[in-house]
């Protein structure tokens, strides 16, 4: 409604009145109202709610929004079903490895077993869980060890993906992804966990997609559990330092300039040299959160698995 014009700069828009507009509660409304003012298309208004960001019109100025009535068709059942487990998981396995059952999986949600077995084949996918030798559905501890062998796996195989992708990576998604990169360095101390969220995907696994060889592509699906912690783990516990992720994005950065410049193989080097960095900064992380006295407590659909019990 921005971008069209239909809600004019120097407008005021209410958490309350957005909630009612799209029919949700107030809390996502707060969520998307406090994006777009880190996002600087609003800001703070005196008082209550967020001005529209721009040149205003001198009777436009604190002037209430209309805001028309829009449905928003909600997400598929899988999907919201999803999103609550990964952040479940995701808050356990730095301290301990968990089992989970379709069974309790459904009943915890009220959804069908079929929903709950989608769920867990889609995290399949992304390494956050995988079957025992007992066949059960486990989500396996992190540990250092783990930390390292997926990263490993990155170094060795991320850069030959994206040397093969770089021939059929469209220049005008590279120069997006340059323009995102540069943008979010210009504001660091804005950007919030989503934006950084989608410049990881954007790199690691976007890039990626173009790479033929699909056997390569598959190969580093279970090494994605990595990215899915990073949505959550440093926000929960301890937060990640401005400098890193800086230093972090300059290597993304570096990496997208050697595509946009033909160069293939130093993309490739440099992919590595970032992976290999980021490990060791993921492990310093780990420490801190791992040393945190106070795992979250047990949902009734996860079961603790004990260490003589781990899955092989």
């Amino acid at each position: 409604m921005i971008a069209q014009g239909r809600i004019q700069p120097g407008e005021r828009l209410l958490e309350v009145k957005v909630a009612h507009a799209f029919q949700v509660s107030r809390s996502p409304a707060r969520a998307t109202l406090q994006a777009l003012c880190r996002e600087r298309v609003l800001r703070k208004a005196q008082g209550r709610g967020y001005l529209v960001s721009g040149p205003a019109q001198g009777d436009a100025i604190g002037r209430l929004a209309t805001l028309e009535a829009v449905r928003i068709e909600p997400a598929p059942l899988w999907e919201r079903v999803y999103a609550d487990v990964e952040l479940d998981l995701a808050t356990h396995i730095l301290f301990r490895s968990v089992r989970l059952t379709e069974e309790k999986l459904a009943e915890h949600f009220g959804v069908s077993r079929t929903v709950a077995r989608d769920v867990l084949a889609r995290m399949q996918s992304v390494g956050l869980v995988g079957k025992d030798r007992l066949g059960r559905w486990v989500a396996e501890r992190v540990t250092p060890q783990r930390i390292v062998h997926l990263y490993e796996l990155r170094w060795l195989l991320e850069p030959a993906a994206l040397t093969q992708a770089a021939p059929l990576i469209e220049r005008g998604q590279l120069e997006a992804v340059r323009r995102a990169l540069s943008d979010t360095l210009g504001r660091m101390g804005l950007a919030g966990s989503p934006e950084m969220d989608r410049l990881e995907q954007d790199l690691h696994v976007q890039l990626m997609s173009a790479c033929p060889n699909r056997e390569l592509v598959r190969a580093l699906g279970p090494t994605r559990l990595l990215l899915v912690l990073n949505r959550y783990i440093f926000d929960l516990y301890i937060g990640v330092p401005t400098q890193v992720l800086a230093g972090s994005l300059r290597e993304h950065l570096l990496v997208v300039e050697s595509l946009l410049a033909g160069d293939a193989a130093g993309a490739g080097k440099a992919l590595e040299a970032h992976l290999r960095a980021s490990c060791e900064h993921w492990l310093q992380r780990y420490r801190q959160v791992a040393e945190n006295p106070h795992p979250p407590r047990f949902d009734a659909y996860l079961l603790p698995l004990e260490e003589s019990d781990s899955p092989d």
